[in-house]
């Protein structure tokens, strides 16, 4: 096992109580990369009894999960899946409350599968096939417990939604929701992919990233739906996050909660143009402004204010 380290210095950080009073907590910063190997992308985060875990597309023959209390410092855990094949990309993971069970949900070959395990950090069993010419899944529970799962569809990089009646079975048939129709999406190959699913205020977003992810231009926009289902209206300003200053090919990660109800973009980002898979991970605050507008921004090297944890964490 091996441990990442960020160091940064501390500032103050006042929240407001429940009972209306302003309390001090000490908060750390961070410098992208937070962790600083080379190699691992595109990222998914769950957080689960105070812990955060993370699994990311790794050495192209298995995923390894990593741990942090904070998002910031990680530790490198046991490999938690290997397929037996070659070219394992891009995992998901989905905590299912009404068995307690987690579902990773992977990519091989140009298949997604999905295995399960009785715990975050344990050995996850191959359960089905779900689809073929496919990579990048993504379940997504709606408020009123029904289950949706976005994945890429290829050839083509047509982003589709599947009603699923349990996280191992199909409810019906895929739709098709998103497809490379923008400038932004075709400047290095036409590409949408690596859909997340996020809900502000009964509106539906869906992220993703466009033109290709071996590229410096790689970058993060989103669609708006009333339902999962879509239709999707993709934002007019689009990327949201992109390269600038020295972040490099920001995209394709996943979105998670801080302990005081912060969103962050946990993602990759192309350490420079030397060579096209050339990538580390990073996390960065998004954030909806009153009209319902969400913006995300992309950092390296440039100390930024950590994520807080709650006091019983």
């Amino acid at each position: 096992m091996s441990e990442q380290k960020t160091t940064g210095f501390v500032l103050p950080f006042f929240v407001i109580t429940a009972f209306g009073c302003a309390s001090t907590v000490a908060e750390e910063t961070y410098t992208n990369p937070v962790i600083h190997e080379i190699g691992p992308a595109d990222p998914t985060v769950i957080r689960f009894e105070g812990k955060y875990y993370l699994y990311p597309t790794g050495n192209n023959t298995a995923y390894h999960v990593y741990t942090s209390t904070d998002m910031v410092h990680w530790t490198k855990g046991p490999k938690v899946f290997e397929p037996g094949e070659r070219n394992v990309w891009a995992p998901d993971i989905f905590h299912n409350r009404s068995d307690g069970k987690f579902y990773l949900y992977y990519t091989v070959n140009r298949r997604i599968g999905v295995a399960v395990a009785e715990r975050p950090d344990g050995t996850f069993v191959d359960r089905a096939t779900l689809f073929t010419n496919a990579i990048d899944a993504h379940m997504f529970r709606d408020a009123d417990g029904e289950l949706f799962l976005y994945y890429v569809q290829l050839p083509g990089f047509r982003i589709h939604v599947q009603r699923m009646e349990t996280p191992l079975e199909k409810a019906g048939e895929p739709k098709k929701v998103i497809w490379p129709t923008e400038p932004w999406e075709k400047k290095r190959g036409s590409v949408t992919e690596g859909p997340w699913m996020l809900t502000h205020k009964g509106t539906y977003y869906l992220l993703y990233s466009g033109t290709g992810a071996n590229s410096l231009d790689y970058a993060i926009g989103y669609a708006t739906a009333n339902n999962p289902m879509g239709p999707f209206t993709k934002y007019a300003q689009n990327p949201i996050v992109k390269r600038g200053a020295n972040a490099l090919g920001p995209g394709h990660g996943c979105v998670v909660e801080d302990g005081v109800g912060r969103l962050w973009s946990v993602y990759h980002q192309q350490k420079d143009g030397t060579q096209p898979w050339n990538r580390f991970i990073c996390i960065d605050p998004l954030w909806f402004d009153t009209k319902g507008v969400l913006h995300g921004k992309a950092t390296r090297d440039t100390p930024q204010q950590a994520p807080v944890m709650t006091k019983e964490e």
